[in-house]
């Protein structure tokens, strides 16, 4: 069992950056697939970013370039940093971590980007 916890999400200005942070419990956390997704009200979740366990990346045409995926496997994190924040980017994201099978989530953490 693996349990996510998210961190950093919080209200900001259009062009303005946030970092979140998903730590994980366990000890196979390298082999995990993680994956920021998020969903806006009144639309279906969506995948914005992911890191392979080899560290290959992929991320959603919206976000191409002004996002990026981390991974930490010393600390068992993984980052999203987001630069140039649009209000387009408002949502609740969530962490993912993908095994062999098991998919874990977290509980979400709330990005609002507003003037």
């Amino acid at each position: 069992q693996v349990q996510l916890v998210e961190s950093g999400g919080g209200l900001v200005q259009p062009g303005e950056s946030l970092r979140l942070s998903c730590a994980a419990s366990g000890r196979t956390f390298s082999r995990y697939r993680m994956g920021w997704y998020r969903q806006a009200p009144g639309k279906q979740r969506e995948l914005v970013a992911a890191v392979s366990s080899g560290g290959i990346t992929n991320y959603a045409d919206s976000v191409k370039g002004r996002f990026t995926i981390s991974r930490d496997n010393a600390k068992n994190t993984v980052y999203l940093q987001m630069n140039s924040l649009k209000p387009e980017d408002t949502a609740v994201y969530y962490c993912n971590g993908y095994y062999s099978g098991n998919n874990y989530w977290g509980q979400g953490t709330q990005v609002t980007v507003s003037s």
